[in-house]
């Protein structure tokens, strides 16, 4: 039996979710920008969906653009938002180092059109100072784009006070909620940002769809230029069968979002406590609250997290080093590494992310096998071969 503990990375589709795609797929195929019969009921399934997306963050069905995922979703908030800004002269924009790569290398992209891009520290708790934010924005702010909650560490960023001070100085705030919605409460209202980034597939619904929450009132460029679609904020024909799953999955998520995190949040506290117990030289990487329920990110001392995760598959257990966009890279951890983790503690993290099917029996079992797992490795490379030895809580 093969246990799944890769949940940040995507999640399976959920069976009802599935079922609610597959009329899309056959049925429902007209065009939703078609005035005939079969475009209109392919239309009317879409704002279907976009009314349980838009419920699942506190919105209005008509701020929710349906996008190719979280990726484009967070460029077409931070280049549309940057664009728009232009000729108004704020030409600075304000970011993390833990943030996700489709917003890093979109700030690199823009820094090299010369934009003025300002990159927060975090400190070992992987959360953004107010403070430092208080430091960096400035009149000349077009745009905060700050995370959620981290893919890799799960912590959650104090948003809404960090919202406040951005408009403070009359600029936007971006947060990528990818790795927040579906798991905890997410208001976009509540939170007081401008903009707010999904994607269906970290929570039961099927790849290539996500969502940008535009608040009623944000000037942004769209991204794509192509037809009206979208109320003229992404052209291109919708992915109808997608944007169908996705509804379905926010649906499902509201529903299952208080119970649901409650349970995870007590299984990954017990593969926690057991695993810093049973194997020797681990140490929780990040603040242990605020976090989403699902996410705990572990070093395990003189173990390189590559040979470790390898081995766990061998024993059928998916685990990860972080972020799935980042697999095939020798570097460590860029979050980790901006946490100011040393390099060794970097390279021998690994990531467990729970989910829906994840069992209590599954986490004793991977508590179980670990300690062999890990000495074994540990024997195989020697005492001194991963350089100096950290103990846990320092860096």
């Amino acid at each position: 039996m093969r246990i799944y503990l890769d949940h940040n990375a995507t999640t399976p589709v959920d069976p009802l979710v599935l079922e609610a795609i597959m009329p899309a797929l056959s049925d429902t195929f007209g065009n939703p920008s078609s005035v005939h019969h079969f475009g209109q009921q392919a239309k009317a399934s879409v704002d279907r969906a976009r009314g349980a997306v838009a419920a699942l963050v506190g919105a209005e069905p008509s701020e929710i653009v349906f996008t190719s995922g979280g990726t484009e979703a967070n460029n077409l908030a931070i280049r549309g938002v940057a664009e728009a800004s232009e000729r108004a002269g704020r030409r600075q924009l304000v970011t993390s180092g833990i943030e996700h790569e489709a917003v890093l290398n979109t700030f690199k992209a823009l820094a090299r059109r010369g934009w003025d891009t300002t990159i927060l520290p975090v400190d070992a708790s992987g959360i953004v100072s107010p403070d430092a934010l208080r430091e960096a924005v400035s009149d000349r702010t077009a745009l905060v784009s700050l995370m959620h909650a981290n893919n890799e560490i799960g912590t959650v960023q104090p948003v809404a006070e960090l919202a406040a001070i951005a408009h403070d100085h009359g600029a936007l705030f971006h947060t990528d909620a990818v790795q927040s919605t579906g798991k905890i409460p997410v208001d976009a209202r509540r939170l007081g940002v401008d903009l707010l980034s999904l994607s269906g597939h970290k929570f039961y619904g099927p790849k290539g769809v996500g969502a940008l929450w535009i608040r009623r009132g944000t000037r942004l460029v769209q991204g794509l230029t192509g037809g009206r679609q979208e109320r003229n904020r992404r052209a291109g024909t919708e992915n109808v069968p997608g944007i169908v799953g996705a509804g379905a999955a926010a649906e499902l998520a509201l529903q299952r979002l208080e119970p649901e995190g409650a349970r995870q949040a007590a299984l990954r506290d017990r593969l926690e406590a057991r695993v810093l117990d049973t194997t020797p030289g681990t140490a929780v990487n990040g603040a242990r609250q605020p976090r989403v329920p699902n996410t705990t990110n572990i070093s395990f001392d003189r173990v390189e997290a590559e040979s470790l995760l390898i081995a766990l598959d061998l024993e059928g257990v998916a685990v990860s080093t972080g972020s799935a966009c980042s697999s095939g890279t020798l570097e460590p951890s860029h979050v980790l590494r901006a946490m100011g983790l040393s390099t060794h503690r970097t390279q021998s993290s690994i990531r467990f992310s729970l989910g829906a099917s994840t069992t209590e029996a599954e986490i004793d079992q991977i508590v179980a096998l670990l300690p062999r797992v890990v000495e074994k490795l540990r024997s195989l490379v020697g005492a001194g071969a991963s350089g100096r030895p950290w103990r846990p809580g320092r860096s």
